[in-house]
């Protein structure tokens, strides 16, 4: 296993606070995420370094040998880092985690938006399907998190430990090519099997749509042609001519516009999604401070897509 330089930071905040839960909170991450990190550097260098049978907690004989290593490796490495950077973190960007749909066609006139109203924001964005996304972020190797909300709480996240602002409201469309005519190649109305272009079992949006057709008869005549978990993937397949399927309407917004794609069913058929942006309240860094309080001043508005 590989050591990470984060890790022995977080034990020397350890052997200074003698507390996982105060270290946890100087440390920015939540309790548990910390507590694994220490078991992840006792794994990678061999031997238990805490002893956490007394209260406070203490040091083994080989923590306390770590120690002077650990410290002496942090304090060269923020030495330098210090030098490189210039102690400047005005300017440091943004870690941001994103579901891939909203990462590839959300994200980029969203942040060009709010720019506009809080000036240059440096940003890192990494696409990652949900799952891994939240944990990122529970984990604290991340800023911020763009996701859909969840509105049957499966996410898990603690509203007060992770505060969101709602920055959009789309749809899930049903979609297909259209025939000669303009009309849908593949109509949810009629009686005929349809070529479906569905979400993987894990992929959260395919939550949504199995929802609606939970107890409607029509996925009785949905049969499944292809699959993946990025809305992109199904995407490209229906413009192909595959088949049809439910894809967020701002990623097909210019292609129904000039009607290259068009509608497989009314509008009842159509899945309200509402698109958040996370932060865990745990961590204080100064860039996401700023940026939460300036985005509390913004009209909602402005906010949202």
């Amino acid at each position: 296993m590989n050591l990470e330089t984060k890790w022995l930071e977080d034990f020397v905040a350890l052997s200074n606070t003698r507390s996982f839960s105060a270290s946890a909170r100087q440390r920015h991450v939540t309790q548990p995420a910390f507590s694994r990190r220490i078991r992840s550097l006792e794994q990678a260098v061999g031997v238990t370094l805490v002893d956490r049978s007394t209260t406070p907690i203490d040091l083994t004989p080989q923590g306390q040998l770590f120690l002077v290593t650990a410290r002496n490796v942090v304090e060269q490495l923020n030495e330098s880092l210090g030098h490189l950077r210039g102690l400047s973190m005005a300017n440091e960007a943004l870690d941001i985690v994103a579901a891939h749909s909203l990462a590839l066609s959300f994200f980029p006139p969203w942040i060009s938006r709010l720019q506009k109203g809080l000036g240059e924001l440096p940003t890192r964005l990494i696409a990652m399907n949900v799952g891994e996304a939240i944990h990122v972020l529970r984990e604290g190797n991340c800023d911020l998190m763009l996701a859909y909300h969840d509105p049957y709480a499966t996410m898990q996240l603690d509203a007060e430990v992770f505060p969101s602002f709602s920055i959009g409201s789309v749809k899930m469309v049903p979609v297909c090519l259209p025939d000669g005519q303009g009309q849908p190649m593949f109509p949810l109305e009629g009686s005929d099997p349809l070529p479906y272009l569905a979400y993987t079992q894990g992929a959260f949006l395919g939550r949504s749509v199995r929802m609606l057709l939970k107890n409607d008869p029509l996925r009785m005549r949905l049969r499944t042609v292809y699959e993946t978990a990025m809305a992109e993937g199904l995407k490209g397949m229906m413009m192909q001519g595959v088949g049809m399927a439910w894809i967020p309407d701002f990623c097909l917004r210019q292609e129904l516009n000039e009607g290259r794609v068009v509608r497989a069913a009314a509008e009842n058929w159509d899945i309200p999604l509402e698109i958040r942006l996370y932060r865990c309240s745990l961590v204080h860094k100064p860039g996401v401070e700023k940026l939460w309080r300036q985005m509390m001043k913004l009209p909602r508005d402005f906010l949202e897509a």
